[in-house]
């Protein structure tokens, strides 16, 4: 990025906003209007559906843009909540106005992350009715390890899941029962190893092929994008 844009970008996280394990962010059906870049921690965002159950939607890490469906809806789809102890950046939408005038190309960067992480999770709900248990366990571990090696190039085979049975039950449409067997059968299969709280992965290509899984943070083509102005 071009110095400009990386100014314009800073201005978005001037001001810091601390937040507790468990604290909500965004509640869904609430108004809103303010934008968020998560600095420090892991967040999620979820939806309640009409039984009262809860759907995971995303999981979020440091860089990530929290609350974009506030340029466009008044009222928040989604609720977004600390998974633990995290600080957020809140700006206000308006500031979105700056970037797309002055800067068109960074506008679309953001639009082209926000596509990438619509279809990867498009690729996770159609799993809901397309994938055995074991697949959508295996591909949410995968989806979790590349988010975290996109952070730090030092994770490549071991990470702290941080995620309980039940929260990967919610995002994977599963009882944490029903988690709980799945983990131990991707493990007495031989595809990883847990200790600790901590995943390795033994055989990540195995894993990948249960799981069905295509990362969608790869292969991107952004040859399209504008000239910096």
């Amino acid at each position: 990025m071009t110095d400009a844009e990386q100014r314009s970008l800073a201005r978005l996280e001037v001001r810091e906003r601390g937040l507790r394990r468990g604290a909500v962010l965004v509640r869904e059906n609430e108004p809103t209007g303010e934008l968020f870049i998560l600095k420090r921690g892991m967040m999620m965002s979820y939806v309640l559906l009409d039984d009262g159950s809860r759907q995971i939607l995303r999981f979020l890490f440091p860089g990530d843009m929290l609350g974009v469906s506030g340029l466009v809806y008044r009222r928040s789809p989604e609720t977004v909540v600390a998974l633990t102890d995290s600080a957020v950046c809140p700006f206000d939408r308006s500031e979105m106005t700056g970037i797309v005038t002055m800067h068109p190309r960074l506008a679309a960067i953001i639009m082209a992350v926000n596509q990438m992480e619509r279809v990867a999770l498009t690729d996770r709900l159609a799993a809901l009715g397309r994938t055995s248990a074991k697949g959508r366990v295996a591909a949410l571990l995968l989806e979790i390890r590349n988010r975290m090696r996109a952070l730090d190039k030092g994770i490549v085979d071991t990470f702290t899941l941080g995620l309980t049975q039940e929260e990967i039950g919610d995002a994977t449409g599963l009882t944490a029962v029903h988690v709980n067997r799945m983990l131990r059968q991707i493990e007495d299969d031989g595809l990883i190893a847990r200790e600790a709280g901590r995943v390795t992965f033994l055989n990540e290509g195995a894993l990948a092929q249960a799981a069905n899984y295509t990362d969608r943070f790869s292969g991107i083509d952004l040859s399209w994008l504008p000239e910096a102005r």
